[in-house]
């Protein structure tokens, strides 16, 4: 029997368990472990009305599932019903799965406000209903998404014709997806630039996709980003913020959200919600639009935007960056002003400054001054403008820079007891994060960050403490053993490569499957699944290779052999990568595909029994031949199923037949051997084999689920889902698993083919490793070349 009758070593449930636990610890640090919403809601003060805008009837027929809408409230709403619009517009763009409706809190503050100025300035604010689409998840039809919104904006901009003040562009504002399909308005043929000069992002994954479901999800991406690197100075005209959401939102970290750092430079602005002056609250995904302090800065940006002249939006770059930066990353506590006079030098010996109190959520506030730079003065004089009944306190404190100020390894964790703020400063991104402290209490900051630091530049973060000079205060730096270390390293991996894990739970199975191919070859027995995943699913095997592909002499290797570059490569280049990542997601998939193996296993286990108890299933016949007339018609019929609707759909379906088909085997399994002549061990074998190929094709039916989720949601509009990420891989699939669910392993193991089945495997992990990190969508095809050669095996 040799390696097949091997037992499971004692301490490897246990090593796994606590793979698996570091792996729910990190989850649950993304998930749970952050602050608690500090937002307020926006309520509106009259019933919101949407006001349908009727499209030509060209674009109607062309995009059936998409409209557009005007925002309006009350009397203002009955007055728009007629479509005699003087103020500015504005289109708001949701995203994944996001409603038109969202647009609300934007446009009714914007209204209250407009009412504040007695409607000499306003705007109008439009939304496109994209039927709430799962963008996010499939990406064939964000092209068609990004033509319709470029027709809404025609169709906007005709309806302030001959008026005064006509616009010329329109503002927008994206929300997830909606922000990269606003961006991708750039990359059409036949889009004017000048129609937008405004671009407010919130929560919009910038870099790269969440989840790389399909190839039309990444080239998506890599159209828009390298549109925007190559055309940089040609659009420099347009004015971008990106708004992230911080630690709060865990569908995209914000490290995602910040622009490509090579495209405009000095027109794009990328920042943190909870950096946000006025704001200082991190925001889930959804609260992003509903925010009432960022909300409130966003809106008083756009007012301060208006240029008196035309009462439009500026057309001055420079001025739409300075407003920004204004509202959204360095507030003084007072009204925009174009050129704003920080000092005012009286007789050269005096120094005066005027400031506004309001800091924030409270009334506090600091001003820092380097007297050094100041030789020449004798006195300071702080003006304070009039308060209605408030009191204030001045407090005055001079100290040495250097006295108090203490560098600490930005990977730590710090905890203090003290009161008052404290302003945790990154310098290199605009991430910054405030705490304010009851007293008595005490708060732990916790120094993560968004944005790898750039390797050139040698900056560090500071921790700023604003505290009364009559307080007592601790400040500590916790102690780190090297375990703990470990673990907020792990929770950092998760929150940046968590959408790698399933690649590398999927290569531990591709190993273990090929391994227990191999005992086939050597014992004539197959092995249990847990028991091959522990002898075969070593690192050792698959990471030397990927850590010697990163590197750069590798790269005239790569390109003379046409291969595309390698996943670790652009992660390293976006500073989010080393090697011992890829160390501690392979051993973090391992903990995953071995309890989940467990578990799978147990629960058709039990499924089977429940089968057995309520089914009372006859024995079932062998049919030893693996193609007959059924079988042929249940191929052809999937195979048009899977070309004239949707590709998943066929997946499914097979999976569903192979699922029974193993579940009936499983009920049998006491019985069949007898009745069909054969061995007990060769039954068992075939069980094995079939329970791991069964575990495989569950992932290939998760990866592929998206599709068929949206090709369900939109079954109404078009009954074949076009394009398909899947369709060419499913009519493949059908035919592979209809011979599979029907072999046995005796078929296997006189096959010529069996030692080149079973050796494919690895090099196909390294692979799956290399090129399917960042593309989540080629896994399927691997497992599909691995399954493909086993099918040959049973004819060969």
């Amino acid at each position: 029997m040799g390696r097949a009758s091997g037992r499971l070593p004692a301490a490897a449930p246990l090593f796994y368990g606590a793979l698996a636990a570091l792996t729910l610890l990190g989850v649950r640090d993304v998930l749970f472990l952050y602050e608690e919403n500090r937002c307020s809601m926006t309520y509106m003060f009259e019933y919101p009305e949407y006001l349908k805008i009727k499209l030509p009837k060209k674009t109607a027929r062309r995009y059936p599932a998409y409209e557009l809408y005007l925002y309006g409230e009350g009397n203002y709403a009955e007055e728009n019903k007629n479509l005699v619009l003087t103020g500015i517009p504005v289109l708001f763009l949701p995203g994944n799965a996001g409603s038109y409706k969202q647009v609300r809190s934007l446009g009714s503050i914007a209204l209250r406000k407009a009412e504040d100025l007695d409607f000499k300035y306003h705007f109008n604010f439009f939304s496109v209903n994209f039927n709430e689409e799962l963008v996010a998840l499939y990406g064939g039809t964000l092209q068609r998404q990004t033509k319709f919104v470029h027709e809404c904006i025609k169709v906007i901009l005709k309806l302030y014709r001959d008026r005064e003040f006509a616009p010329s562009s329109v503002a927008i504002v994206g929300h997830s997806m909606g922000g990269l399909v606003a961006r991708a308005l750039l990359t059409l043929k036949n889009f004017k630039p000048e129609l937008i000069n405004l671009l407010i992002t919130q929560a919009t994954p910038h870099v790269a996709p969440v989840m790389p479901l399909d190839k039309y999800l990444t080239d998506f991406y890599t159209a828009v980003n390298n549109h925007w690197i190559l055309n940089a100075q040609e659009l420099r005209n347009l004015t971008t913020l990106s708004v992230a959401g911080g630690f709060r939102d865990y569908q995209v970290r914000s490290g995602l959200a910040f622009l490509p750092r090579l495209s405009q430079q000095d027109s794009a602005l990328s920042v943190v919600s909870s950096a946000v002056p006025r704001a200082w609250a991190s925001t889930d995904h959804l609260s992003i639009v509903w925010c009432k302090e960022l909300i409130l800065a966003t809106i008083r940006a756009f007012f301060d935007l208006i240029d008196e002249n035309t009462r439009q939006i500026t057309e001055d770059p420079k001025k739409r960056m300075s407003v920004l930066n204004h509202h959204f990353v360095r507030h003084p506590g007072k009204i925009f002003e174009e050129n704003p006079e920080a000092f005012t030098e009286l007789t050269g010996v005096c120094l005066v400054m005027a400031f506004s109190l309001l800091f924030f959520s409270i009334f506090f506030k600091v001003v820092i001054l380097k007297l050094q730079d100041y030789p020449s003065l004798s006195h300071i004089v702080i003006l304070v403008p009039p308060t209605v009944g408030n009191k204030f306190a001045l407090d005055c404190e001079f100290f040495k820079e250097d006295s108090r100020t203490v560098q600490l390894p930005v990977t730590n964790l710090f905890s203090f007891e003290k009161t008052s703020v404290y302003r945790l400063h990154i310098p290199w991104s605009h991430e910054d994060s405030v705490t304010v402290a009851k007293v008595p209490s005490s708060s732990e900051i916790s120094a993560k960050l968004h944005v790898a630091q750039p390797g050139n530049d040698s900056r560090v973060p500071v921790l700023n403490i604003y505290s009364s000079s009559d307080c007592q205060y601790e400040v500590s730096n916790k102690h780190l053993f090297y375990t703990y270390y470990s673990y907020i390293l792990v929770f950092q991996i998760i929150r940046f490569h968590a959408g790698a894990l399933p690649v590398y739970v999927v290569s531990n199975i591709l190993l273990t499957y090929g391994g227990q191919l191999n005992t086939l070859i050597s014992t004539g027995q197959c092995s249990e699944f847990s028991l091959e995943l522990v002898r075969t699913a070593k690192p050792y095997k698959v990471e030397p290779i990927i850590s010697i592909v990163v590197f750069n002499w590798f790269r005239e290797i790569r390109d003379s052999l046409s291969l595309p570059e390698v996943d670790a490569a652009v992660l390293s280049s976006q500073d989010i990568w080393f090697p011992l990542v890829s160390l501690i997601l392979f051993l973090l998939g391992t903990g995953i595909a071995y309890w989940s193996g467990v578990f799978f296993s147990a629960s058709l286990r039990l499924f089977s029994t429940l089968w057995l108890i309520l089914i009372r299933p006859t024995v079932l016949q062998k049919d030893n031949k693996l193609f007959t007339y059924r079988r042929l018609c249940v191929m052809g019929s999937l195979a048009l199923v899977s070309w004239t609707t949707c590709g998943a759909l066929a997946v499914f379906v097979i999976y569903l037949q192979y699922l029974f088909k193993v579940l009936k085997n499983l009920t049998s399994e006491p019985t069949q051997s007898l009745s069909n002549s054969t061995t007990i061990a060769e039954t068992v074998n075939s069980l094995k084999i079939h329970l791991t190929i069964l575990y495989l094709f569950t992932w290939i039916v998760l990866l592929n689920l998206p599709s068929l989720v949206y090709w369900f949601k939109n079954l109404r509009y078009n009954v074949r889902l076009d394009p398909d990420p899947c369709r060419s891989t499913a009519i493949i699939l059908v035919c592979i698993l209809e011979i599979l669910m029907n072999s046995s392993t005796s078929e296997v193991k006189s096959s010529k083919l069996l030692k080149i089945a079973a050796k494919v495997p690895l090099p196909l992990s390294v692979a799956m490793l290399a090129f399917g990190r960042m593309h989540l969508y080629k896994v399927p095809h691997f497992l599909t070349f691995s399954l493909l050669l086993h099918v040959l095996c049973c004819l060969v």
